[in-house]
């Protein structure tokens, strides 16, 4: 893809353990994130966080996959993983659409909002992740758990 990750981790400490490159199908969220998590779980990245890097981890998928491809198995989803003993663990998730701007994402807690039946993952995603920022026109999402 040829954009590099900035991050705020020391490249010299930096372990990326897994990078992950697959067709923006929906069923690819499950084995990618199980085998994601299984190797997270070896560097001892997410001790006692498991959950909320996993659901953070499977919101991002499904956003890349539905709203960034818009669901074209032709298009490919970026996924990095990884983590250093000082910052933790970061996930790196890349669509190939066109972006968006969070900002204009309607809040899930006010009004009609509250009984849709979508439109909930960044939400999720800022109140699990210790750090979430958007980068390249919203094409990619960074999420640090410490």
């Amino acid at each position: 893809m040829g954009i590099p990750i900035q991050c705020e981790f020391d490249s010299d400490k930096l372990v990326t353990k897994m990078d992950v490159t697959f067709p923006a199908d929906p069923v690819n969220i499950s084995p990618v994130v199980d085998n994601l998590m299984k190797h997270a779980r070896e560097l001892a990245c997410c001790d006692g966080k498991e959950f909320e890097i996993e659901l953070s981890l499977r919101e991002a998928l499904a956003n890349a996959i539905i709203h960034g491809s818009k669901g074209d198995v032709s298009k490919q989803v970026h996924c990095t993983v990884s983590c250093d003993d000082k910052h933790g663990i970061l996930i790196v998730v890349r669509d190939s659409g066109d972006g968006f701007d969070p900002t204009r994402i309607p809040g899930c807690c006010q009004g009609e909002n509250i009984y849709a039946d979508h439109g909930r993952g960044i939400y999720l995603i800022n109140r699990m992740m210790d750090a979430v920022e958007f980068k390249n026109n919203g094409t990619e999402i960074h999420m640090r758990k410490f």
